[in-house]
């Protein structure tokens, strides 16, 4: 079922973290992409459904600078391909000695409406693409142009980010911490239990800023805890 707007909008509204809790919930423990982080966060959450190009180890005779003349290459047309809407997702096995894309193909899928770019690698220009109105995110800079490790290989295929399994379709959540990949069968329920979290935490935040020990607040082990955050609900319209 593809991401509903509805869906779309209340997944901006929460954390990474809250979404990494209800997932454990419902026994998915490897879902958060490991050790990628923002480039230029602004402060929008990235939610689109996935789109993966797959890359391997290069091999020399077959990796050549001459392999862009090549209008169908992989990550050429990747760029090209990734529908508007959707966050780009780059398997690069977790290596970031070289380049998994530069500011030039990030650009482009900025132009074209993509939500948002993941490499469980490194970008090159990753100052220019921290300036971008799109979000990125990487492991860390890598100004080696991608031929030099990485073979392009696959497109829209299952892959491993950062750890995480990503398959075509599912969502992807990215905020100021990183990534989580949320199985596209359960993203309507996780947005809406995402925001019912979100709201409790933010009861219970503001209660723990006014003084108010967490023992029966967090979790709600006290009936009292339950009926002042009704009554918070109700005033704050949430």
């Amino acid at each position: 079922m593809p991401l509903s707007d509805t869906t779309r909008a209340k997944l901006k509204t929460v954390s990474t973290a809250t979404l990494c809790t209800a997932l454990f919930k419902r026994g998915f423990r490897n879902q958060y992409v490991q050790d990628v982080r923002p480039l230029g966060f602004k402060g929008e959450t990235m939610v689109g459904e996935a789109f993966t190009l797959r890359y391997m180890p290069a091999r020399e005779d077959l990796n050549a600078l001459s392999v862009f003349q090549d209008r169908a290459h992989p990550q050429r047309k990747a760029v090209e391909d990734c529908p508007p809407g959707c966050v780009f997702v780059i398997d690069s096995r977790k290596d970031a000695r070289a380049a998994s894309a530069g500011g030039i193909l990030v650009s482009r899928l900025m132009m074209r409406g993509v939500a948002g770019v993941v490499t469980d690698g490194g970008f090159r220009d990753s100052p220019e693409i921290a300036g971008l109105a799109i979000p990125a995110y990487h492991s860390r800079p890598a100004a080696p142009t991608n031929l030099t490790l990485h073979q392009a290989i696959d497109i829209n295929v299952p892959i491993g980010c950062g750890d995480a399994p990503v398959f075509p379709g599912d969502v992807i959540v990215g905020d100021g911490e990183g990534v989580i990949v949320l199985p596209a069968h359960l993203a309507d329920d996780l947005a809406d239990e995402g925001v019912e979290m979100t709201a409790f935490e933010d009861f219970v935040t503001e209660k723990v800023l006014e003084g108010r020990s967490i023992l029966g607040l967090y979790p709600a082990t006290e009936e009292q805890t339950k009926t002042d955050f009704a009554a918070w609900r109700q005033a704050k319209g949430r």
